[in-house]
């Protein structure tokens, strides 16, 4: 029997890395913020909101480049990948729910004993954002963890699609990926449920929550960004057409951030500009003067870290500013830029020190259980009552 050939991993990159530090950060920025300490970038800011989108297509795009080799070698091992998104995501989610615990008081206080309950469960598996009314409860931006672990559990499926060869057809299912994430919220804007006006980041209203915030909307982003992957591997850009991409990329996502306001918010929120972030990253999987500036260590090291700083930022900042501590310590006259770097520093140190140990621990501890359930019999695992009544048919 012939032994399969390991898959080589395929080369890191480190722009996209980089490139998530600085969309992390911004959407901390939308969360808090305030229009005089941005100054004419206000607008950037108040738009951070879509680097959430931006997340869900890059999701796709870099577990396709990494995954689809080993998918079409028949390598591809469904739980040993699931067991490592777990590795990777619960320990600090769960950081995220230790450090938000008197955020429960609230939620105790403003909401029914039933759906403060419902909430703990569902938002203890990650499964929160698919009840509207619970979708924020506990960590506010945990929402978009039920969204991955939907992409996660369909990851396997939709990259072992055996995808068109022509970059033709790639395209045009890229493109229908993005007309798809905008026909729920185009649906929503002329039925209008809620009977709300024009819709603002700051309404809020049953419907209007599902659309945003519950996964099978997001679904067709994530896909997206697999298909983008084939049409990363099938195109094989020259350095200098990426450099291109990559400069009308940045510059139109920043423009249309500037002109934010100016955009319908739900189709903005749902993948209005997914192919401006396509053409980003596209952009940056290649090596010229953008990447090199991207791949500068200290961007890298935050983009490593944007997980963490996405999932504890929300309610340790309002720790921070509730505890006093920037009183205690003379530096509030520092602030906000103070508590932004506290932020930073605080991923960093989850990173550091409870991500990556806790993500290799599990990686050992994992595969060695399942291994140890196929070494005993299945009596000798079930428990005492099970030993005994072995123990006694063999006596």
């Amino acid at each position: 029997m012939a032994l399969a050939i390991p898959i080589p991993r395929r080369p890191v990159m480190p722009a996209l890395t980089g490139l998530r530090a600085f969309t992390a950060t911004n959407i901390v920025f939308f969360h808090f913020w305030n229009p005089a300490w941005f100054g004419p970038l206000a607008p950037m800011m108040d738009n951070g909101y879509v680097g959430v989108n931006f997340f869900f297509l890059l999701s796709g795009f870099i577990l396709a480049y990494n995954y689809s080799d080993r998918s079409d070698a028949g390598q591809f091992d469904r739980k040993q990948f699931w067991q490592t998104r777990f590795s990777r995501l619960y320990p600090v989610y769960l950081l995220g729910l230790l450090i938000s615990i008197p955020i429960l008081e609230l939620e105790w206080k403003y909401r029914t004993h039933a759906q403060f309950f419902q909430g703990v469960g569902l938002t203890a598996i990650m499964q929160q954002g698919w009840s509207p009314r619970l979708c924020t409860f506990w960590n506010t931006p945990a929402w978009t963890l039920s969204c991955e672990t939907v992409f996660y559990l369909l990851f396997p499926m939709l990259v072992a699609i055996k995808w068109p060869q022509k970059t033709r057809k790639l395209l045009m299912i890229l493109a229908g990926c993005w007309l798809a994430s905008l026909v729920v919220p185009l649906v929503y804007m002329w039925v209008r449920p809620d009977g709300l006006g024009p819709i603002t980041r700051m309404s809020n209203s049953y419907w209007l929550r599902a659309v945003k915030m519950t996964p099978l909307p997001h679904l067709p982003t994530f896909t997206a960004g697999i298909v983008l992957s084939k049409l990363n591997d099938r195109m094989q850009l020259a350095n200098r057409t990426r450099y291109w991409l990559a400069i009308v990329g940045l510059g139109t996502v920043c423009t249309v951030l500037m002109q934010g306001q100016k955009m319908p918010f739900l189709l903005m929120h749902d993948g209005l500009i997914t192919p401006l972030f396509a053409i980003t990253i596209l952009g940056l999987t290649g090596h010229h003067p953008i990447t090199r500036v991207l791949r500068f260590p200290l961007f890298v090291a935050v983009g490593e870290a944007s997980y963490c700083l996405y999932i504890l930022h929300f309610n340790l900042w309002r720790w921070i500013h509730e505890s006093g501590i920037l009183v205690r310590l003379h530096i509030a006259r520092f602030d906000p830029w103070i508590s932004y770097f506290m932020l930073e520093v605080a991923a960093l140190l989850a990173y550091r020190f409870l991500e990556r140990p806790t993500r290799n621990w599990l990686h050992q501890v994992l595969p060695a259980l399942k291994h140890a359930r196929e070494q005993f019999p299945a009596a000798r695992v079930a428990g005492p009552q099970a030993i005994a009544a072995e123990q006694a048919s063999e006596g």
